[in-house]
């Protein structure tokens, strides 16, 4: 890694230059020099490549930035992360739970374990809820909070759907849209999951997807993954890229400015060294829009809608205990008020590899927040006593065996879908697309999509495509909206995609199987629905 932290500085020329060395940029980069082409990509990190699916180490123990399970319905996609890292992938079972209480929970549901974990009292009064909002329900549904009510009752509600959602997104849930809700949930019913669980807890559902198309899609059992984490993977795409001979990667540096040079452009990116310059015919960039714009020379008209996008930010603290592991799953949702840690992530449990020390257990406590907040601009040591604290309130471990912790930020983890963020990114998209057929927005922050990594992978791979052939053969924008949750269904399954422009190229199936790789997001409803929403409450 000490190569890719040199110092840089004087003037390249190359084919193409790529801002960040996520998924996407190094997606582009690899295939692109894999075509001959000369490419200089530029990251602002002084260390670590991937972008949000990096992996950090620290001591010899290694972080996950939330999780990266490697599983695509595109073929191509796994066909391209078998290429990049063919001999470091391991099967792990996937295991996630719902914490309540001081119990755990299953995910999906087993009947019997959870009526013995609420209690007869509780699940009778879940029952009676329910049964009460199906005979009286809410009949102007406008937030999440009266949809899920109206599926599932309000104490249910209460218990497995507000206070986690609510730490995630930032906002209360009568304040997010109905559709997310519809969507993010679709298909669930109290009922079906009671006998499902029935079925789970005695046995009977050996076969989960048997092809009939009769039975709910489930979650994935297993999936792969690097033996040391994501950011494996991208370290060797950089290292291809590199051992190519016809790329660079240049950590530590941020765009300073890119602007037109005649019929290329010229990018500015500044390192703790000082400044360096590339000239380019095309430009691809991961980076978040409303900085792209803030950048671009001369400023784009749309700059002010840019710069109006928000973020969900995100944080991890680590912590190394003296003790076995504390729990099997991956992660556990945590779905109690006292405490404001969303998830709690068990790192070997993803890889044995990630922990050094079979006799420490490594946790990493998920904190979603809002970059300059209180807990985005905590001291370290502040924020691994918070995690000490909380894991003792929730009887998870008691903090005297607690042997270090350490913290990993991440900022923009998550594009935030508010009433105007479509119109602002439209509007970007379509000058750039008008001024600047050259310049190619990618990823998730490049295009402001909640995505999973290979959709950013494909959008990376498209555009490849779009420069190799000197105009845009694929729309990589055109997109379903109503994309099936992604972990659900078998790899290389169908789905259908509408053509948003007659001049490009119809998309495969297994293309469109990677661009509908989004998540939901929950949208906040207008401020006169928000009042409304209260008064009803």
């Amino acid at each position: 890694m000490s190569d890719c932290k040199a110092a840089f500085s004087g003037m390249r020329e190359v084919d193409v230059a790529i801002i960040g060395a996520g998924p996407a940029g190094l997606t582009a980069g690899y295939l692109l020099t894999k075509q001959g082409k000369s490419v200089a990509i530029i990251e602002q990190d002084e260390t670590y490549v991937g972008g949000i699916s990096r992996t950090v180490e620290h001591d010899g123990y290694r972080f996950d930035i939330g999780g990266h399970r490697f599983f695509s319905k595109s073929q191509q996609v796994v066909d391209l992360w078998n290429e990049i890292l063919p001999h470091d992938f391991i099967q792990r079972p996937r295991m996630s739970r719902i914490y309540y209480e001081g119990k755990f929970y299953s995910y999906p549901l087993r009947a019997f374990e959870a009526l013995g974990n609420l209690g007869l009292l509780r699940s009778t009064a879940c029952m009676v809820s329910y049964l009460r909002y199906k005979l009286f329900p809410i009949r102007e549904v406008k937030s999440f909070e009266d949809w899920t009510t109206n599926q599932f009752g309000k104490t249910l509600y209460s218990i497995f759907f507000k206070t986690y959602t609510e730490k995630v997104w930032g906002m209360p849930c009568d304040e997010m849209s109905a559709d997310w809700a519809a969507q993010r949930i679709k298909g669930l019913s109290l009922m079906s999951a009671v006998v499902d669980g029935v079925k789970r807890s005695l046995g009977l559902n050996k076969r989960p997807n048997d092809g009939s198309g009769n039975q709910a899609k489930t979650l994935l059992e297993t999936f792969r993954y690097p033996r040391l984490g994501p950011g494996m993977m991208w370290d060797a795409a950089r290292d291809h890229v590199l051992a190519s001979g016809k790329g660079e990667v240049l950590m530590g540096h941020s765009l300073e400015r890119l602007a037109r040079d005649g019929e290329g452009w010229m990018m500015t990116a500044k390192s703790r060294e000082g400044l360096a310059q590339i000239r380019a015919k095309d430009v691809i960039s991961s980076a978040p829009m409303r900085e792209l714009a803030k950048r671009l020379h001369p400023l784009p008209e749309s700059t002010l809608q840019a710069s109006n996008l928000r973020y969900r930010d995100f944080l991890t603290v680590a912590l190394m205990i003296d003790s076995e592991d504390l729990f099997p799953d991956n992660w556990i949702y945590i779905h109690d008020s006292k405490v404001q840690v969303g998830r709690v992530q068990n790192f070997r449990s993803w890889s044995p590899e990630m922990v050094p020390d079979e006799n420490v257990a490594c946790v990493g406590l998920e904190y979603f927040c809002f970059e300059g907040d209180g807990l985005w601009t905590s001291a370290d040591e502040d924020l691994v006593e918070l995690a000490k604290k909380e894991m003792a309130i929730l009887g998870l471990v008691d903090p005297a065996r607690v042997r270090g912790g350490v913290v990993v930020r991440q900022e923009k983890a998550y594009p935030v879908y508010d009433e105007d963020y479509a119109a602002n990114v439209d509007a970007m998209r379509r000058e750039l697309e008008a001024k600047h057929p050259t310049l190619h927005l990618v990823g998730r922050n490049g295009m402001h999509r909640y995505n999973n990594q290979d959709h950013a992978m494909m959008t990376a791979m498209l555009t490849v495509e779009n420069i190799l052939a000197g105009r845009r053969v694929y729309d990589t924008w055109c997109v379903n909206e109503d994309a099936e949750y992604h972990e659900a269904g078998d790899e290389g399954a169908d789905a259908g995609i509408p053509v948003r422009e007659a001049e490009t190229r119809p998309l495969s199936e297994d293309q469109v199987a990677a661009l509908t790789s989004l998540r939901g997001v929950p949208e906040r409803l207008a401020p006169d629905t928000d009042a409304q929403v209260r008064r009803r409450a």
